[in-house]
């Protein structure tokens, strides 16, 4: 596998557009004749394009994408729906396609009435711009951020177990209001794999828990979580090395997301080794990086190992504080600051200022070992930082 150029546009017969009106952007992708699967958000609150998307994609076939940022388009009742229903129908009528073949996101302040006259213009803008080239996946990556402060798209190759090469194109925006079941987020993804609904579904969801499901930037969750990937079929049939790559974008991808939490320094990447079970181990990894204190600590570049042992106690994990051990890495640099719970790290030791060393770095890992199993599971988030809390406190002003 390697990574290559071209975002979305990397995969033959994918075009794509990105355009901007002030603080609306819009992203148009088309993939055609391709089966699809999608991950949506699980919170109770659903947008309308995440009710229309889940209509549309019930028989498997998404063919392109019309998705707008600047307004949610939440909370918005019948008129919400109507609205992405219209823009399904816009880009439909342009591509030649069934509505149905349409899938519509939206990100940005809920509650608030979607501009169709706007939205209506920079649909026909984005299909005009519509191309097959590295520039127009990066402008639909830039179509959609909203308080992003850098567009997020990768794409990799791999070769099939039956000799064919196969491409995975995505993009996708997210930087607050992001929690494990995603956040405000949007990815997609394209490829050329061949593969039933069914088994992208499976793959996607494969991907989607060790990626997308492992994030958390701020601990809420949004209404407009959306993942959807398309795949047109021109490559060889799927199989576990599709799968590979597939996890190594969406993880790459949701690292960005963490790395680009609001007012984020540094991105944190919390392992938790030794666990009794799966599911155990993913509750720790994402407590200790949800944890506000733990988070406050990595911006003050505080090796303060106290919080995270008690962010693990308290995730429902089952742990001995007899025998965790905590360290801390970044670079080539790692030192343990509890070894089977005795404290390495006391006041001028070599292991604290070794440790306050690693935690001025702009990427941290902390490694944790429960010594309770085998298994293991890997959590990213960012540090909590003062910038944070004003961009929420003037978000809608």
């Amino acid at each position: 596998m390697k990574i290559i150029k071209g975002g979305l546009c990397s995969v033959d017969g994918v075009k794509a557009s990105g355009v901007r009106k002030g603080k609306y952007g819009m992203a148009l992708i088309s993939n055609p004749g391709s089966k699809a699967a999608a991950i949506f958000t699980s919170n109770k609150v659903l947008a309308a394009p995440v009710i229309v998307t889940r209509e549309h994609i019930q028989d498997g076939e998404i063919s392109a994408v019309v998705a707008n940022s600047g307004n949610a388009n939440c909370f918005t009742g019948e008129p919400g729906l109507r609205d992405s229903r219209e823009m399904a129908e816009k880009l439909a009528e342009k591509l030649n396609i069934t509505p149905q073949e349409v899938g519509v996101s939206s990100t940005g302040v809920i509650g608030r009435e979607m501009p169709m006259e706007i939205i209506g213009e920079l649909i026909e803008e984005g299909f005009d711009a519509l191309e097959h080239s590295a520039k127009a996946s990066a402008n639909a990556a830039k179509a959609i951020m909203t308080t992003d402060t850098y567009y997020k798209e990768l794409s990799v190759e791999t070769t099939l177990k039956d000799g064919n090469k196969v491409r995975i194109g995505g993009i996708c925006k997210g930087s607050g209001m992001i929690a494990p079941n995603m956040g405000t987020m949007l990815c997609f993804i394209t490829t050329d794999i061949q593969a039933t609904p069914q088994e992208l579904e499976s793959s996607l969801k494969k991907a989607a828990d060790e990626s997308f499901n492992m994030v958390v930037v701020d601990g809420d969750e949004s209404t407009n979580d959306t993942v959807l990937i398309m795949a047109n079929g021109k490559s060889g049939k799927i199989d576990e090395n599709f799968q590979k790559a597939l996890n190594f974008l969406c993880i790459e991808l949701a690292k960005d997301l963490a790395r680009d939490g609001e007012g984020a320094t540094k991105l944190i990447e919390v392992t938790i080794k030794g666990a009794y079970n799966k599911e155990e181990a993913r509750k720790a990894a994402i407590s200790v990086v949800k944890s506000p204190l733990v988070k406050a600590a990595v911006f003050g570049s505080d090796p303060n190992w106290g919080r995270i042992v008690a962010a693990v106690g308290y995730s429902g994990a089952r742990m001995d504080p007899e025998k965790i051990s905590v360290i801390l890495s970044s670079d080539s640099e790692e030192v343990n600051i509890v070894d089977q719970g005795k404290v390495k790290a006391f006041e001028n030791t070599e292991e604290l200022h070794l440790a306050e060393k690693i935690m001025q770095k702009e990427e941290i890992k902390i490694v944790i070992d429960l010594g309770e199993g085998n298994d293991s599971a890997t959590a990213f988030g960012c540090d909590l930082s003062c910038n944070y809390v004003k961009i929420n406190a003037e978000y809608t002003t």
